[in-house]
């Protein structure tokens, strides 16, 4: 089944460029009783991710943290040096420790994953919403200049950094065929058929990233495009599965499967893959959620204890799920509250171990709400 994927091709400049065949694989998927289970599994598993939000105080406010940590993760898979703390200091408009490009690239995939949760509620996923996508994605960072939101009319080519066309890893289809292919693609995604919804994302995603129809931000639109069509398919009623976690983790196998797409026609193996990671980061992120939960119980009691019961003071809990990074201003306007009042909120909830000054300043201070970005950083680390 060498070919069951696609075929390599020589271009007139003597390199060979691959072609992928249409969506979906022929021979038909194999459905084994490992693939069966894991399928199984996996849908269980993104039940109960699906379920356990509805008993979280705000889901839309964990939403909120998940896509900061997917963006600062599926950037890091293509080489971004940032931190969850660099992207809070970011938005809360201080420096950050690291380099501000790096920041603006994560930032801007999280404007890319706002910008598509919105416009799928009323637009389906297609070309148009791809290239739109990608022009978010890379106005004013580093690649702004290699075609933002429009499919590439140049070769491209995977491998080492600074390597030749000639030294690559993968070449995908030459450019003046990815208009037919990523059409084709497009096709699939609106096709009536009975493939599952976890088994057809997986092979839209391996599509994708065979086109590489773009001459940068490839990798991250793809993985974009595994929530939205999740999303969209109602296989989760918020847009919570963020398959980066897994992914950064597993990184080489994440290439090697899809290369062996490619090379040997193993579309099972990639699905396998794909499926324990659907799994593996349905419970993390349920766990997390639940860890959540008991973080807000166990601080409400504390304030409690503490005899720091005003409703400001529950107004200000609830204040830090959503933002983690905050000032005295900061509280001023979102508890709508005199300085004196915010400044003691402060200085009790600083007591208390719940807030943290982190800039050292003896103005503009920044307090950081650290038990939280404990829990919701893990797995981001450089």
């Amino acid at each position: 089944m060498k070919n069951r994927c696609g075929i390599y091709v020589a271009q007139p400049s003597k390199y060979r460029a691959f072609i992928p065949n249409p969506l979906p694989p022929q021979p038909p998927i194999v459905y084994g009783e490992e693939l069966q289970f894991l399928l199984s599994n996996a849908d269980r598993t993104l039940a109960r991710l699906d379920g356990v939000t509805t008993v979280l105080p705000n889901p839309d406010l964990f939403i909120t943290m998940c896509i900061k940590k997917e963006a600062l993760l599926s950037s890091q898979i293509e080489g971004t040096q940032a931190s969850l703390e660099g992207v809070l200091e970011f938005e809360a408009n201080l420096k950050p420790k690291e380099d501000i490009n790096e920041v603006k690239e994560v930032i801007n995939y999280i404007k890319a994953m706002n910008y598509g949760i919105e416009r799928i509620k009323e637009f389906p996923i297609s070309l148009r919403l791809i290239k739109e996508l990608h022009k978010v994605l890379i106005k004013g960072t580093r690649g702004a200049h290699r075609d933002p939101g429009e499919f590439r009319k140049t070769q491209n080519w995977i491998g080492p950094i600074g390597a030749f066309l000639k030294e690559a890893v993968f070449v995908p289809p030459p450019s003046n065929m990815v208009l037919e292919l990523m059409g084709d693609m497009e096709k699939f995604i609106h096709r009536k058929d009975n493939i599952p919804p976890l088994i057809k994302i997986a092979l839209i995603h391996s599509q994708f990233e065979t086109i590489h129809p773009f001459l940068d931000g490839n990798g991250r639109i793809g993985r974009l495009l595994i929530t939205f069509y999740l999303y969209l398919e109602q296989i989760l009623s918020k847009p919570l599965l963020y398959l980066s976690y897994y992914l950064k983790k597993k990184r080489e196998k994440y290439y090697s499967f899809l290369m062996d797409v490619r090379l040997k026609g193993d579309w099972e193996s990639w699905l396998k893959f794909f499926l324990q990671g659907v799994i593996e980061v349905s419970e993390e992120a349920t766990n997390t959620a639940k860890e959540i939960i008991g973080l807000k119980e166990i601080l409400t009691k504390k304030l409690f204890v503490g005899k720091i019961t005003s409703i400001y003071a529950v107004s200000l809990l609830d204040m830090l799920f959503h933002k983690p990074l905050i000032s005295v201003n900061d509280i001023i306007n979102e508890l709508n509250i005199y300085k004196q009042t915010a400044n003691d909120l402060i200085k009790k909830f600083e007591k208390i171990g719940i807030l943290q000054e982190i800039t050292g300043k003896q103005r503009y201070r920044k307090y950081l709400f650290s038990n939280y970005i404990e829990i919701i950083k893990r797995g981001t680390e450089i």
